[in-house]
């Protein structure tokens, strides 16, 4: 796997493979007071984030540190992008600058497959974040890999995808990969915000499709709200005052209508008090936090995954389980605790601040070398001033007879 662009066509053994990737790192990080590996180390990973991010791009830079890779990111107003410079140019600057992976969220829907093609001939990868509404595949993943920490498995569970779906690219995505997994899906929206253009393929596919929510809630396992993207609507697409987005919003009352077990998820930013009351979102039922926290690891496992998999077969990854990835790319892992100036490893005696260290069983050699005092130092009652003796030499203290008298000078 070169490029991350989209969940459709996304199998179902590659998207388990990233999940328990993902499962593995978390558990290998758990309880480090340094949460760093090496496994890229050296590879350079740039983010070019053209609309506003706050989850993603965070997770994502943090993502990268964690596993060591050099993070850089680039902004629309900071970049040559302001003086008219395009996003093809951009991209081969980018890639002939070093950059082992991009990451792009754009505005426009298939921008992520056109600079795919356009870095088809580098070994730059690109990693979609989202573009306008198309998709966002690794927002699917973390979901996907909360619903599977939460209710144990992600085949035949019942999910309800409820909102605005004709301008989110977490559903398209969420759509695909759910079903993937062996999920069964269901949206949930007012008829205005149900793409027209998708309601046969829906049809093809299935997939059903409700006005109601309340309806649909007692028999789901998990609910995901999506948010009103007012920022994408040019037209009447949502009439508040008919009460259209009272039938979509998922209150306490209908809260209670979800079975005891099931999960309730949010991409964010939540519009609290329009999709979704406040009480529900810090209930229990709720994973949101979860999902971010989730979206680290799952985005460390994209990055693996693609930079550093290639070494080594999805099937040894599996085999060798976490410490295959704390061993990185084919590097040696370092003994987190060691010090290379002072030679403070494993297997090596000396204290941790950088004093001279003895390989371990070498002894201490019988006698002293030419020219140093009984004691195995030159000078060294100098040194001390006389108030120490020097080091045992024969069983016998410099100045001491054997009988433990002092001498008498």
């Amino acid at each position: 796997m070169k490029h991350l662009l989209s969940t459709e066509g996304l199998d179902a053994a590659t998207a388990t493979a990233v999940l328990d990737t993902a499962d593995s790192l978390k558990r290998t990080l758990l309880g480090r007071e340094v949460r760093k590996l090496p496994t890229l180390r050296g590879r350079t990973v740039v983010s070019m984030f053209y609309e506003s991010s706050t989850r993603t791009r965070v997770s994502f830079e943090v993502a990268g540190k964690w596993m060591s890779a050099d993070v850089i990111n680039v902004s629309a107003g900071g970049s040559s992008v302001g003086k008219g410079e395009s996003l093809r140019d951009t991209a081969l600057t980018l890639s002939a600058a070093g950059a082992d992976c991009v990451i792009i969220r754009h505005p426009a829907s298939g921008s992520a497959h056109r600079l795919a093609g356009w870095l088809s001939g580098t070994s730059t990868s690109v990693i979609n974040a989202g573009d306008g509404t198309h998709e966002h595949p690794t927002q699917a993943l973390l979901d996907a890999a909360t619903l599977r920490e939460r209710l144990g498995g992600i085949a035949d569970r019942r999910v309800a995808i409820v909102g605005d779906v004709l301008h989110s690219r977490v559903a398209r995505s969420n759509l695909h990969l759910l079903r993937t997994l062996g999920a069964e899906v269901v949206l949930v929206a007012p008829p205005t915000l149900l793409p027209d253009g998708l309601r046969k393929w829906l049809d093809a596919q299935k997939v059903p499709i409700s006005h109601e929510l309340d309806a649909e809630l007692p028999a789901v396992d998990a609910v995901m709200m999506l948010r009103v993207q007012a920022e994408r609507m040019h037209g009447g697409f949502l009439p508040v005052r008919a009460g259209v987005l009272d039938r979509v919003r998922l209150s306490e009352a209908r809260l209670r209508l979800l079975p005891e077990h099931a999960v309730v998820l949010h991409p964010g930013p939540m519009l609290r008090g329009m999709e979704i009351a406040s009480a529900v979102a810090d209930s229990p039922s709720a994973a949101i936090t979860e999902q971010v926290a989730n979206g680290v690891h799952v985005r460390m496992a994209v990055l693996y995954h693609l930079l550093a998999h290639e070494e080594g077969s999805r099937e040894a990854v599996a085999a060798q389980g976490s410490s295959t990835l704390r061993r990185g790319a084919g590097r040696p892992l370092r003994r987190a605790w060691g010090d290379r100036r002072g030679g403070v490893h494993r297997g090596r005696r000396g204290d941790r601040r950088g004093r001279a260290c003895r390989p371990a069983g070498v002894r201490r050699p019988a006698h002293p070398p030419a020219g140093a005092g009984p004691g195995g130092r030159r000078d060294h009652r100098d040194r001390l001033g006389g108030r120490r003796a020097g080091r045992l030499h024969g069983g016998v203290r410099h100045g001491q007879h054997r009988s433990g008298g002092r001498q008498r000078g």
